[in-house]
């Protein structure tokens, strides 16, 4: 049995990341086998992704003190595991996604970004949403092609510019 000073120093923990993370995402890891949970964890870890198991009373303590995320009281059923993610909010449920579609594990149970709680119905929009930096490159080449066509502009009017005073210096010269 877990004693209280390890629940409080848990808890504290849990609190901590639950502060440094910019999104929470919540699973039931129930009926995974331990080379499912590796290959998983390995996943979420390529990427820089946390995930902690613990004990459903301690995450929802953790996530209250944090102040910054907290569940709905029905998505503490089951085991549970805790995905914090970073900046790019759609990576991790990309990797539960295509984790469930292989073998139906983990389950997702709800997740937490920028304030916002998405319930187990909305794994497959929360897959689906643009990365980061998929958003700055679609920015930057909206922003490019107006510049690129500018700068053919310009170029097309120095050429023909420079045509003009050509055939003036010929005329000139002859």
């Amino acid at each position: 049995m877990i004693t209280p000073a390890k629940k409080r120093e848990t808890v504290a923990v849990l609190a901590e990341k639950f502060k440094n993370a910019d999104c929470v995402y919540l699973v039931n890891f129930e009926r995974m086998t331990v080379k499912e949970t590796i290959d998983f964890r390995r996943k979420l870890k390529a990427k820089s992704i946390i995930m902690q198991v613990a004990k459903n009373t301690l995450i929802k303590i953790a996530a209250k003190e944090s102040g910054k995320f907290e569940f709905p009281e029905d998505v503490y059923v089951g085991q549970s595991a805790i995905i914090f993610g970073g900046e790019n909010a759609s990576e991790p449920a990309k990797i539960i996604k295509e984790s469930f579609d292989k073998v139906e594990r983990p389950v997702f149970k709800a997740a937490i970004i920028e304030g916002v709680v998405y319930d187990s119905t909305k794994l497959n929009v929360l897959s689906t949403l643009p990365t980061k930096e998929d958003i700055i490159s679609g920015i930057l080449s909206s922003l490019n092609s107006p510049i690129s066509g500018i700068v053919g502009t310009v170029n097309a009017v120095l050429r023909d510019l420079g045509s003009v005073i050509e055939e003036s210096a010929k005329k000139n010269v002859a």
